[in-house]
């Protein structure tokens, strides 16, 4: 079977990140997760993005930014790929029991899913290598509330 793109958003505001939890009875129910989707035949990232995001959390995807990294979800076909995307709007939660905006300390103590838990080390690693001058643990400018 060839593996399942998923896209998931890497959404920052003032050093907070958006995730979601997951319903129970799906996947990794009750899990965090950084919000997206699978990318459907024929559809590039932006364009599943953009679906996505407004689906789940009625977003309007501003721009789908630099690939961050992909992790295999392991016992799945998935293949989450996290990038950074600019949003508009305030988020709503409409597919996850509920959304919340948190630090990078905050993510590293939640229950996250197995992909977005190591997502969430590798961006912790660069936050702490990082120069703190320069914006974002991302090395992209902050995107303002």
């Amino acid at each position: 079977m060839s593996p399942i793109r998923v896209v998931a958003a890497v959404i920052e505001r003032e050093a907070r990140w958006l995730v979601g939890r997951r319903p129970e009875g799906k996947r990794h129910g009750g899990l965090w997760e950084f919000p997206g989707g699978k990318v459907d035949s024929g559809e590039t990232p932006t364009e599943a993005a953009r679906r996505e995001l407004f689906e789940e959390l009625e977003l309007q995807t501003d721009e789908l930014g630099p690939f961050l990294m992909a992790v295999e979800d392991a016992g799945s076909p998935f293949v989450i790929e996290f990038f950074r995307v600019s949003v508009s709007g305030a988020p709503k939660a409409l597919e996850h029991s509920e959304i919340g905006w948190f630090s990078i300390d905050e993510l590293r103590d939640m229950p996250l899913a197995p992909a977005d838990a190591a997502f969430v080390e590798w961006l912790f690693e660069r936050a702490r290598s990082d120069d703190p001058e320069s914006g974002s643990a991302l090395g992209v400018p902050r995107q303002d509330p």
